[in-house]
């Protein structure tokens, strides 16, 4: 089953820490999505695989009007085979869930939010440049609640500069008071391109040092998991094995199109990246053609994917997995380096898998990166 993303590039305003591709001109709404709709026709052969999940993403997609979100998934069922049982996942700020909003969505079969919280605490919102306060947080997740959505999940954002311990701590206990089924917790990472970028270089801010950000990602694994959480990815939590389908589909590598300005998209052999510009986008569709980098996977690559994405997860790399692809070993051809992290405490070894301990989890992009594998013929 493969998946199709769909990134619309909309905010109301920017939030300080985001990299991520967006516009605060909503002028050009109904034209984005004309857009959209005209790039899912153009790329309906890319996935020849029913859809197991439709992923609304951005930017902020809580901002498309019903006709608008009507239009996009219509265009996308015209063009693609869609498992009736499929997840449909639309990001939403707090602040856009409203009685008319929750109506529309779940009327037009959006079956999970996705709700970007980021924060319990009022100055925190304000620090990030959020577009809601700690109160309409916690009401969003009991409206749609009250509206029928048995799917949600919240975005926290952790290792906050001048933030604390108890801070975390007490974000964690509202948010577990919403008994959501799904939580996602980030580390902040002060990206060069946003304010908070900006600020870091003008000295204005400090960002939060390794040691910091790792007692609290452990103060976040273990109250998260004392509370019946699973850890199914690195910065995934999910109770009763109510795990995103969309974003468990990217870690195991499962196709999916990406449409939108900046979408990717990924169908085993290679890998696409539309262009992250607004205007250029349009201008492209409305011409009927599309503007991407498109980048064929090398054999390493397509390995070194499968050691970054699984061992993230809680099913961890499977080893046969490569041998039966590729014919490659990783534990015949990384023995030494596996023996070092499994007497170091950070990897464990079941039979062919490989999996991250408690501890490992805190070094998880470079334990993936020791174990990287060069260029195979």
């Amino acid at each position: 089953m493969a998946g199709i993303y769909i990134h619309i590039p909309f905010c109301k305003q920017a939030c300080y820490y985001c990299d991520f591709h967006f516009s605060t001109n909503l002028s050009k709404k109904d034209e984005m999505v004309n857009a959209i709709c005209k790039e899912i026709e153009l790329q309906k052969a890319y996935l020849n695989e029913p859809l197991n999940s439709i992923y609304f993403g951005g930017g902020t997609p809580s901002l498309l009007s019903q006709k608008q979100l009507v239009k996009i998934l219509q265009t996308v069922h015209d063009n693609f085979t869609v498992n009736p049982n499929a997840e449909i996942t639309l990001e939403a700020n707090p602040d856009d869930l409203h009685t008319e909003s929750l109506a529309y969505f779940k009327a037009e079969s959006v079956n999970r939010l996705s709700i970007g919280i980021q924060s319990f605490h009022d100055a925190h919102l304000k620090y990030m440049n959020r577009s809601h306060n700690a109160e309409e947080a916690a009401t969003a997740v009991k409206k749609a609640r009250n509206a029928g959505f048995e799917k949600l999940t919240i975005d926290l954002i952790f290792a906050l500069p001048d933030s604390n311990h108890q801070l975390l701590k007490s974000d964690l206990e509202k948010a577990l008071q919403l008994e959501t089924e799904h939580i996602s917790a980030y580390c902040l990472t002060i990206e060069p391109q946003t304010v908070f970028g900006k600020w870091k270089r003008n000295g204005k801010l400090t960002e939060s040092d390794e040691e910091f950000a790792a007692e609290q990602f452990e103060i976040l694994m273990n109250t998260l998991t004392k509370a019946g959480y699973e850890q199914y990815e690195i910065s995934n939590f999910a109770k009763d094995q109510n795990y995103a389908v969309h974003n468990t589909a990217y870690w195991k590598q499962i196709p999916y199109l990406g449409v939108g300005p900046s979408a990717h998209s990924f169908n085993t052999v290679s890998r696409q990246f539309n262009i992250s510009h607004n205007h250029k986008y349009l201008k492209a569709l409305q011409e009927g053609s599309l503007i991407y980098e498109k980048e064929i996977l090398s054999i390493n690559q397509k390995i070194n994917e499968c050691i970054m994405t699984s061992l993230r997860t809680m099913w961890g790399y499977q080893n046969q997995k490569m041998l039966t692809a590729y014919n490659f070993d990783l534990l015949k051809e990384k023995r030494d380096t596996v023996k070092k992290m499994i007497q170091y405490g950070l990897v464990l070894q079941d039979g062919e898998t490989l999996k991250l301990t408690t501890k490992g989890r805190l070094q998880a992009d470079w334990i993936a990166g020791e174990l990287f594998v060069e260029e195979i013929e």
